[in-house]
């Protein structure tokens, strides 16, 4: 099925209409643990009766309408219907505690909840309605189409921020869509391609780059509420998957298990929201046979701004072309950098927002509409990009700028380790010095053991790292604090009483 072009003005709810017309029957959404499946027929009435559902709660159009919701499907149907509708759809951890949820809302004065938690909706003082899918009969649209909202629709996240300090981030449906379009070409999805996310889908990877992504091209979408390690291959077989959406966590495990069950069609798998160890990516590589499509995004940009080919061709470290969107790379004077020079990351386009919903941070955008992703990075002559890590994560030792990706690198290609992280620690006579955190594959270990582990990396660095870029110490650690996508929250980490160097 040839991708068609997306309409504009009322986007979302247009291209819903066109497909249930175009698939019918044919399944949008299915549940990984259940037998439950929405096909696009019945997706379409979905979004109309959550949008009826709003009207009749006099809910305005463009009021925020937060998503609490725990279930896979009803949250994209909950997802969908708000934005179809006109209104700024929130989401929201439906296992975030009651303080969390208050601060949050505080931030962004939601009208209405669309939960699974009513009692949730009460402590906020704001209406609560039920996710369409299980909110049995209710107001109904007549008629086949999804009818056009008086606003265009949006998403609005509180990022997770590097700093522990969130912003508000405000994606227009035009901006959503700009970005699924390109995903889904990118990655030549098709109305053929069963695709399976386990990611939490109140981050905006899973939204745009599963939902709707697999939306945008009329495919299928399997969905999990969490990656389940055991049964993970059999899912994907039994499912007939053809691509899988997850996160370096969640591969870094996978590359540690046998596959006893291959899928038929898979074409390849994808690896989003932190950095994917080239030691990793190999070992994906050779368990399934297909490519790993790695790539760079932020919830600024509506998610993926670079991915590598479909191919495999990427030079090991990259994380791909630009996709949709406009990159250089910037010296601290805002001077573009020619390919090899490690400068700060700085995006353009379609998809990028031009300011932040609360108005902070707006140094960050200049006038001409670029947007300082405060990534560091080069490009490579023949444009594919390698992160170096955060600007905030740089570790000035003595006046040398080091960058943890090339240390980390380095720790996660010794066999025994599962996961590595880098940071700075302050030094009376240098400044700072790099230190590392390493989780064995194989958990807490006997002292001899560990000692022969830390022996090992030891002289892994020194064979591979320049004598002032090795870890001052290195430490094992059970586990490292993570946001919900997976990624590492550097800014929380503190010096353990494990085994150290």
């Amino acid at each position: 099925m040839v991708i068609d072009p997306i309409p504009r003005g009322g986007a979302l709810a247009e291209l819903i209409a066109g497909r249930a017309r175009e698939r019918g029957d044919a399944p949008a959404l299915e549940d990984a643990g259940s037998d439950r499946v929405v096909s696009y027929r019945d997706l379409a009435g979905l979004v109309r009766r959550q949008g009826a559902a709003l009207s009749a709660a006099a809910v305005p159009p463009g009021a925020r309408v937060l998503l609490d919701v725990a279930d896979p499907l009803d949250f994209s149907v909950a997802f969908l219907g708000v934005i179809a509708a006109g209104r700024c759809a929130v989401p929201v951890d439906p296992r975030a505690p009651e303080g969390e949820l208050r601060r949050g809302s505080a931030v962004v004065r939601p009208a209405a909840m669309v939960g699974d938690q009513p009692e949730r909706g009460r402590v906020l003082g704001i209406p609560v309605l039920p996710a369409a899918v299980r909110g049995g009969p209710g107001p109904e649209v007549p008629g086949p189409e999804v009818p056009g909202p008086e606003v265009p629709g949006a998403v609005l996240l509180l990022t997770s921020g590097s700093t522990g300090n969130p912003k508000a981030v405000e994606l227009t449906e035009d901006r959503l869509l700009h970005v699924a379009r390109a995903v889904a070409v990118h990655n030549q999805l098709s109305a053929d391609d069963r695709g399976f996310s386990p990611l939490p889908l109140f981050h905006i990877n899973a939204e745009v780059v599963a939902l709707l992504a697999s939306l945008v091209a009329g495919a299928a979408l399997v969905l999990d509420s969490r990656f389940h390690r055991h049964g993970f291959w059999e899912l994907l077989a039994e499912r007939d998957i053809t691509w899988v959406n997850a996160v370096p966590a969640i591969w870094t495990i996978v590359a540690r298990c046998p596959v006893p069950t291959r899928p038929r069609r898979l074409r390849f798998v994808r690896s989003a929201s932190a950095p994917l160890p080239v030691a990793v990516r190999d070992q994906v590589t050779a368990l399934t046979g297909v490519p790993v499509v790695e790539s760079y995004g932020m919830t600024e940009a509506a998610s993926q701004i670079t991915a590598t080919p479909l191919d495999g061709t990427a030079p090991a470290g990259s994380c791909g072309r630009p996709v949709g969107t406009e990159l250089e790379i910037r010296d601290r004077a805002g001077r573009r950098l020619p390919p090899g020079h490690v400068g700060g990351v700085w995006i353009r386009g379609a998809g990028v927002i031009s300011g932040y919903a609360d108005g902070r941070a707006a140094e960050r955008f200049d006038a001409d509409g670029w947007l300082d992703t405060r990534d560091m990075g080069y490009l490579d002559a023949s444009g594919f990009l390698f992160l170096a890590g955060r600007s905030d994560d740089v570790i000035n030792r003595g006046g040398e700028m080091l960058y943890p990706r090339e240390i980390e690198e380095v720790l996660s290609a010794d066999p025994g380790i599962r996961d590595a992280v880098v940071v700075g620690r302050a030094d009376p006579v240098l400044g700072q010095v790099p230190v590392a955190y390493v989780i064995p594959v194989h958990g807490p270990e006997t002292a001899g053991v560990m000692q022969d582990l830390l022996d090992r990396l030891t002289a892994r660095c020194a064979a591979h790292l320049s004598r002032h870029k090795r870890p001052a110490a290195i430490y094992v650690v059970e586990d490292l604090p993570r946001a919900a996508t997976g990624k590492i929250q550097r800014h929380r980490l503190r010096q353990p009483a494990g085994a150290a160097t």
